[in-house]
């Protein structure tokens, strides 16, 4: 189930939104390049896919440094080996936009921003530190060499070994921090807290864990969380309802295979019907 009208997260806000995201962003572009960059040495540019042309594609951060650089971020709970794939709708659509499209058909070589492409997980199931997705890896036809390929360098920020910390989240103050509202918050929801979100959240001020954010937007991040946990459920409902239909889907299948063999065996219609809990109707309209 594919939600079109994907709700913004605390992630979203951090990063490419507040009035302190361009900060907060550089830091985490400095973690990631090993560099110390000031916000007075680069301009910052968010880049946002205009969902009223392409309401199907909505990536989490998009950001351009010094016009050169389109950097995109993508912040997730779950597994998705896919990801070179999405990433690829994604920078098609922001090169759609930023390049002209009389300049494609130029002679002289046209100069684009250079992309990259990144994954934060913080998901509950176990999975590597950092591991490299390939586009080609999805190739029914593998090559030795593909002429188009699509890296997405994937970072566990979950943090599964407390003593031993990983190196991004050391170099990202901020980073941290969300990482440790995010285990904040899921550790009351598993508590049972009556309010497992506020309390969370006055958590995280009194401990100095994104406070300066928090106090600012208390409201807006339980708004955004109530949101996202509501569309949690939703994704876990229709999940189960899948697999219940799947399942009566199977048993439905089975009954009739059983039926038409019993028929075959000259078993009369009416024991056939009460043997594989089908109407004398069905059994007809497969006899």
């Amino acid at each position: 189930m594919e939600n079109t009208k994907y709700r913004d997260s605390v992630f979203v806000d951090l990063f490419m939104k507040d009035v302190n995201a361009k900060e907060n962003f550089l830091s985490l572009y400095n973690a990631l390049h090993n560099t110390k960059l000031k916000l007075s040495e680069v301009t910052i540019e968010s880049e946002i896919i205009d969902q009223a042309l392409y309401n199907t594609y909505y990536n989490d951060v998009s950001m351009i440094i010094n016009g050169k650089l389109i950097v995109l971020v993508e912040h997730q709970s779950t597994i998705n080996e896919n990801m070179p794939l999405r990433f690829l709708d994604y920078v098609v659509r922001l090169y759609e936009k930023n390049v002209k499209q009389e300049n494609r058909y130029k002679r002289k070589l046209v100069q684009i921003p250079t992309p990259e492409f990144y994954v934060f997980y913080n998901g509950t199931a176990p999975y590597p530190e950092f591991k490299t997705l390939r586009l080609s890896d999805a190739y029914i036809q593998q090559q030795s060499k593909p002429q188009l390929e699509l890296t997405v360098d994937v970072y566990n920020i979950a943090d599964p070994h407390p003593e031993k910390p990983l190196t991004l989240l050391d170099k990202c103050a901020i980073l941290k921090q969300y990482c440790e509202f995010v285990e904040t918050v899921r550790s009351f929801k598993e508590n049972d807290s009556v309010n497992p979100i506020t309390e969370a959240i006055s958590y995280c001020i009194k401990n100095d864990i994104l406070s300066e954010y928090l106090k600012r937007k208390s409201t807006e991040v339980n708004n955004l969380l109530i949101a996202n946990y509501d569309y949690e459920i939703d994704k876990k409902v229709y999940a189960e309802e899948a697999a219940e239909k799947a399942y009566e889907e199977g048993e439905n299948k089975r009954a009739r295979e059983d039926a038409l063999r019993m028929l075959k065996d000259g078993i009369p219609v009416e024991k056939v019907a009460d043997y594989c809990a089908l109407s004398v109707e069905q059994i007809k309209a497969l006899q």
